[in-house]
């Protein structure tokens, strides 16, 4: 996709406007002026899916790259949208600028510019320009090419909207004051792609917001709504004139000629558009109550309204604040009325509602709202896991959804931390979940002791090496400094560290008798021989019935009719392990870490004989729920097929877009 060349200017009037100062002379060269001594690029407007393995691919071809880094969200790890790029040297750093801006990735245009480190000129707005009244076909680039010639660019930027279309006004950066000046007498009021253009001085929105305070307050413009159709236009201008001189007086109308309610009215002074809003407002003018205020536009009336209703939504947060209760996990068959019977001994319920769909089935969960919070904490200390019907209650505090989501993302990151540092004490490389940098490889691979890194996503298992059973490499991803390290307990679910329980071999906690199986983990007794030397390219082939390379037993047995290797016409069926049992009272007498993998080794086991690949990845997902919804899964077969149901489409989602955007490094 070739960028629109820059827009040529074009004088509507040679005689009204006076000709252009001439332009100073331009060196692209001087551009190294403003360069850092750490070549460090600013890239913005970059797809939110856009990672540091994406951009290195790409500047990397410039020259080598020192590092990347992606700028991302604290606690969420969500990409906010710009990246830093350091260079080696500043000419590699120059030449990435020249060639790089404005180019696609991801199909967004991005715009690179010089890291400045210092805010002073950011914040003074010297040389920056404000450009309106723009051609929605001029681009950043475009606009670009248009004000190079007056000066050295900094940065340029048409604002647009969410669906990336041109709002019709942008900004440049001159690195000089000088430049900007020369912009400005040379394009103000000439026509771009035919549309005369405004070119100033940028102002700061305080300032802008101060001139507007003083603006509001000396109005002459005055809007009129709810006037009865049958109002004439001179009738409207007549009603006004009492009150000052009126400049233009004006009823909407729609194509067909019919009035749409409402008009605007413009005095020669503020005094008389103040006395007509405070003696016309509310009058009635033909059989309605016309309503008259000063007139506002659009942006400026929907963050009146918006600031009214996020004050209105707060004082009903705060008048209800630890009164409100959130309860979920109900049955079907429960009511309004039957949930207020079981919260009716705690205290004063002053409204109760299940909450239901369109066809009016119980969604499944609801509220109930108390008189004082003493009554509230009460319920929730009583009625918490309490079992109505066949289901365990949740029951808690209601919350804005913004404040459950940051506690869930940062209870996310929480656990996220403590599955890096269990596997860092387990020795498990590969589990840098947030690394702050991406440094890529030097002439000899990947430095000693460092690995890719990469960011977990919100709600998923830690990042691991993602290898095929042999041990291969996957096509498209790189293979990590040190090979692939060996998998312990169930395929694809980190366990975490546990004190010694005395059981039986290869029994479970929660039932000794029942095996457990696991893949690629030895018996007690056998012995775990390392890879043999010069097993790489270049070795053999086993003979036939020697075991194959990778196995971790390598112990050869000896072939006869009682041993279990022995070869038959029939296959042998494998006997199936028998599901343990699980009970809340059980789970009550373990530790919190206990609980987890007593959980995970049971819901591993349901799930292993119908998705024996994805068992270890939906496993880990689910242990992300609470323990009662977690029984409550083991007791419904439904629950758990509909769970797991929505596990396999998040992993499937999650694989179409590594597909789509996976970049190999």
């Amino acid at each position: 996709m070739s960028a629109p060349e820059a827009a040529s200017i074009v004088q509507p009037d040679a005689a009204a406007v006076p000709a252009p100062a001439p332009a100073p002379t331009y060196n692209p060269s001087a551009q190294h002026s403003v360069a850092s001594p750490s070549a460090s690029l600013y890239v913005g407007e970059l797809d939110l899916t856009v990672t540091e393995a994406m951009l290195f691919e790409i500047f990397n071809m410039i020259g080598p790259v020192a590092s990347i880094r992606v700028c991302r969200d604290a606690v969420t790890r969500r990409s906010l949208g710009y990246a830093y790029v350091n260079y080696l040297n500043g000419a590699d750093g120059q030449r990435a600028l020249e060639q790089l801006n404005y180019s696609l990735i991801k199909n967004r245009p991005c715009r690179i510019m010089w890291s400045q480190r210092d805010p002073v000129l950011r914040k003074t707005g010297q040389g920056n320009i404000f450009i309106k009244n723009l051609d929605e076909q001029i681009d950043n680039k475009a606009l670009h090419d248009t004000f190079a010639a007056f000066g050295n660019v900094l940065s340029c930027k048409v604002a647009t909207d969410e669906q990336g279309r041109s709002k019709g006004y942008g900004f440049v950066h001159y690195e000089t004051a000088e430049a900007a000046e020369s912009a400005i007498k040379a394009v103000n009021g000439m026509l771009l792609n035919d549309k005369k253009v405004y070119v100033g001085h940028h102002i700061s929105r305080k300032e802008r917001q101060s001139k507007m305070e003083e603006m509001r307050a000396q109005f002459t413009n005055v809007y009129v709504k709810n006037i009865d159709p049958s109002v004439t236009q001179e009738e409207f201008e007549a009603l006004f004139q009492k009150y000052g001189n009126v400049t233009s007086a004006i009823i909407q109308f729609d194509e067909y000629g019919n009035s749409k309610g409402f008009g605007f009215v413009n005095f020669e002074s503020h005094e008389g558009a103040q006395r007509a809003v405070e003696n016309l407002h509310d009058l009635e003018l033909h059989g309605k109550n016309i309503y008259v205020a000063r007139a506002q536009k659009k942006a400026e009336r929907e963050e009146e309204l918006r600031r009214s209703y996020e004050q209105a939504k707060m004082e009903r947060l705060s008048k209800y604040a630890g009164v409100n209760l959130y309860i979920k996990n109900l049955e079907d068959d429960i009511d309004d009325d039957k949930l207020r019977a079981e919260f009716e001994p705690f205290g004063t319920i002053t409204s109760c509602k299940v909450m239901r769909d369109e066809k009016g089935m119980s969604r499944g969960f609801g509220f109930v709202c108390f008189s004082s919070p003493d009554e509230a904490t009460k319920a929730v200390a009583d009625m918490n896991n309490k079992m109505i019907g066949s289901k365990p209650l949740y029951v808690s505090l209601a919350q804005r959804r913004e404040i459950r989501r940051q506690q869930l993302e940062s209870q996310i990151a929480q656990r996220n931390q403590i599955r890096m540092q269990q596997a860092a004490a387990a020795g498990i490389p590969g589990a840098y979940i947030n690394g702050p940098m991406y440094y890529p490889p030097g002439p000899n691979g990947f430095p000693q002791g460092r690995n890719m890194m990469g960011y977990g996503q919100p709600g998923m298992m830690p990042p691991r090496p993602r290898y095929p059973p042999g041990g291969g490499q996957v096509p498209g991803m790189g293979m990590p400094y040190g090979g692939p390290p060996p998998q312990y307990g169930m395929p694809g679910y980190s366990r975490p560290p546990r004190p010694p329980v005395a059981r039986g071999p290869g029994s479970s906690p929660t039932n000794p008798t029942a095996p457990i199986p696991r893949s690629n983990v030895p018996s007690n007794n056998a012995s775990r021989p390392g890879p043999p030397p010069g097993g790489a390219a270049g070795a053999r082939p086993p003979p036939a019935g020697a075991p194959a390379p990778g196995m971790r037993n390598q112990q050869p047995y000896k072939l006869n009719p009682q041993t279990r290797n022995a070869p038959s016409s029939v296959p042998p069926v494998a006997p199936q392990p028998e599901v343990p049992t699980l009970t809340a009272a059980t789970l009550a007498n373990a530790s919190p870490m206990e609980q987890k993998q007593m959980l995970g080794e049971v819901i591993y086991m349901r799930i292993v004989s119908s998705h024996p690949d994805l068992a270890g990845k939906i496993t880990g997902m689910l242990l992300e729920m609470d323990n009662s919804e977690l029984l409550h899964l083991l007791d419904s077969s439904e629950a758990m097929d509909g769970k797991v149901a929505e596990a396999l489409n998040v992993l499937n989602d999650f694989a179409k877009g590594q597909d789509v955007g996976g970049v190999a490094v």
